[in-house]
């Protein structure tokens, strides 16, 4: 079974950047096709950051299974699910990308996400690991199509609004009903000093990682995570971080 590492923050406070480093990290560590991405935040922008085009989404592949008139046995939705699923996942250089897309229109999608949890439960356990970029209220993993979390990182920018959010976050993962085995903040954009860490008794701080110029510099010239500097001030930590958490 996969590591699974899945990640939450709300908008704008680095997220995916840093669920695309730690792919970045993960990949340092050799192995080919031993990770799978899944960006679950509906504004789908993890392939962007890791340089790759998703073929497909889940959510078109649900939508299809949904609508399309089952036969006598139920198979052909089956079928059609598993086969979607497979032809969604994008081929990269040492990882698969799978994109979850929007978030479930009108009518009832119980019979098909009971489909994608064993589906997309199936498909983890040939990897050593998943990571999940997901939205700060963390509905994909709400509708257990993912049964296990190992790490849950929260990012957050180490200010007030950010703290209020860790802790709503943290509380919302409380509520899920998967096992989560660890949850942290990872404090993101600080300025690089211990005093600039915010101190939540109730929730693990898993890292602090600096303002990094170069990280917006890649991000305002349209480059991705691989084209970052290995030397970068924020890379270094998260790397850190993960040398950590994983040994």
């Amino acid at each position: 079974m996969a590591t699974t590492i899945a990640i939450s923050g709300k908008g704008g406070t680095g997220k995916t950047t840093v669920s695309a480093m730690i792919i970045r990290f993960l990949l340092s560590r050799g192995g080919r096709s031993a990770i799978l991405a899944v960006d679950a935040d509906p504004n789908s922008c993890l392939g962007l950051t890791l340089g790759v085009q998703p073929v497909n989404t889940v959510a078109e592949i649900r939508e299809q299974a949904r609508t399309k008139p089952p036969d006598n046995t139920g198979m052909d939705r089956v079928r059609s699910v598993e086969y979607g699923i497979q032809q969604a996942i994008t081929e990269a250089r040492g990882f698969d990308l799978l994109t979850m897309g929007r978030p479930e229109g009108p009518g009832c999608y119980c019979a098909v996400n009971n489909m994608l949890r064993k589906f997309l439960n199936d498909l983890s356990s040939q990897y050593k690991y998943a990571i999940i970029d997901n939205e700060a209220g963390m509905e994909h993993l709400s509708r257990r199509t993912t049964n296990n979390v190992d790490l849950l990182c929260i990012v957050a920018e180490p200010t007030a609004l950010g703290e209020v959010t860790a802790r709503r976050i943290s509380g919302l993962a409380g509520q899920l009903p998967i096992s989560v085995k660890e949850i942290g903040i990872i404090w993101n954009k600080a300025g690089g000093a211990t005093s600039d860490e915010p101190q939540l008794d109730e929730i693990e701080t898993f890292g602090l990682v600096p303002s990094d110029p170069s990280v917006s510099d890649a991000s305002m010239q349209g480059k991705t995570i691989f084209d970052l500097d290995e030397n970068s001030p924020a890379f270094l930590a998260v790397s850190k971080m993960l040398e950590n958490k994983l040994s």
